[in-house]
Order: C-alpha cells, then structure tokens, then sequence
C-alpha cells in the first residue's frame, strides 16, 4: 500500500480525503453507483477501508460528500469565468459551455438517480448548489432581457429548457480519444452553444456577435424541442 506523504497531519488528513474522493469518482464513472463498495473505493484510493469510514459513515455520506464537493469546484470555476464578460450573452455562451463540458466528464449520476438512491435530508444538501447555478443562469438571462438582447419572456420556463437541452447533449460515456475525437467535442459542444442561444431568442450579426433588439417571443421547451 502506498504512504501518502503530507507536511502536516491536517495536510495528510486533507490529501487522503482527496484520494478517496477521486477514487470514488473514478468508479463512478467505470463501473456506476449500484453495487460499489467502501471496501472498492478504499482498494482503488490505496488506503485501508477503516480509512475510508473515518472520513465517511457509509456509501450515502460518500456519496453527498462527492457531489458537494464536484459541484462547489464547478461554481467557483464557472464564477471565476463569468467575472470578466460583460455582455449577456457571451455570458450565456460561457455558462452553457462550462455545463456541457462538465455533464460530459463528471462522475455523479443524474439528478433522478441521485434522489433514488439518497435520503430525502441528503439530497436536500443539494439543494444549495443547484439552487445558486440556477440563479447564475436567471441573472444572466434577466439581464440579456434588460440589454435589449433578449425578448422578454418567462425567465423560470427558460432556465428549465436551458437545462434540458444541456443534459440532453452531454457527451456522457464516450470513451475515444485523439485529436478527431476531440474535434468532434469541439463542434458538438459549439452547436449546442448556439442552438440554445438562438432557442432563448439570442440574435447574431453577420460576424457573430450578439446584437440588441431581439424581437419575437423566445422559444418555449415544447416548440423548440422539435429544433434538431
């Protein structure tokens, strides 16, 4: 068994939990939630399994702990993004990208899936997170409105189609690599872009920037779902 090495034991407390975090996330993605134990999670970090119920009770406490900790990392990177664009829709761009990149390589599984698997208090500790990346995408939706950049149109109806088309795009499970696969990712990813900034009623100059005076109602889930 490899020794983790640490300058301090707070540092080496710190740097096995990280371990276990990512050997967690590891499985996840390799072999999926149902049937994985503490005792694999433990074998894949290197550690022992007592180890691994110090930091966590059970499966459950894992679990929340991952997530919480793969969500916090997202928004504190996708903020750090945001701060320096002013306009919305560069904005949006940058929101529906930062989403559709991280659905395509995170390790947890979709929402339903989690609250099957967790108690109702667990998965409420959720809540916070998601809660704050849908107030990142209202504000910036509110304020491409305000601009003049967007229609005006239910903001809540349009962050519920927002999130739909990002889980219905995401690359999940895609194992090839190399620059073709990577190309391929880049124009997925670019499409998606677009489609849902057009979806929401975004318009474009002949350069490709956004321009004001967006007129018409944005589109709704139900019409633009029919959109491929």
């Amino acid at each position: 068994m490899p020794r983790i090495q640490a300058e301090s034991n707070a540092a080496q407390r710190a740097l096995t939990q990280r371990r276990i975090l990512d050997a967690f996330g590891e499985l996840l993605f390799t072999r999926g939630l149902p049937g994985l134990t503490m005792t694999d999670v433990a074998r894949q970090a290197g550690v022992g399994r007592t180890a691994v119920y110090n930091y966590y009770a059970d499966m459950e406490e894992l679990l929340i702990g991952y997530a919480l900790d793969e969500t916090g990392r997202f928004l504190a990177e996708l903020k750090a993004q945001l701060a320096g664009l002013e306009n919305p829709i560069d904005r949006l761009a940058v929101y529906i990208r930062a989403q559709v990149e991280d659905l395509s390589r995170r390790h947890l599984p979709p929402g339903p899936a989690m609250r099957a698997v967790l108690s109702p208090s667990s998965f409420a500790k959720l809540g916070d997170h998601v809660g704050e990346l849908n107030m990142l995408l209202t504000r910036i939706l509110q304020d491409a409105m305000a601009e003049g950049y967007l229609p005006e149109a239910d903001v809540d109806e349009l962050v519920g189609l927002v999130h739909g088309s990002l889980t219905a795009s995401a690359d999940r499970g895609r194992e090839e690599e190399g620059a073709a696969h990577d190309d391929e990712a880049e124009r997925r990813t670019a499409a998606t872009v677009r489609f849902i900034q057009l979806g929401v009623g975004a318009r474009f100059d002949s350069e490709g920037r956004p321009v004001r005076g967006a007129s018409g109602p944005a589109a709704s889930p139900s019409t633009s779902a029919g959109r491929t």
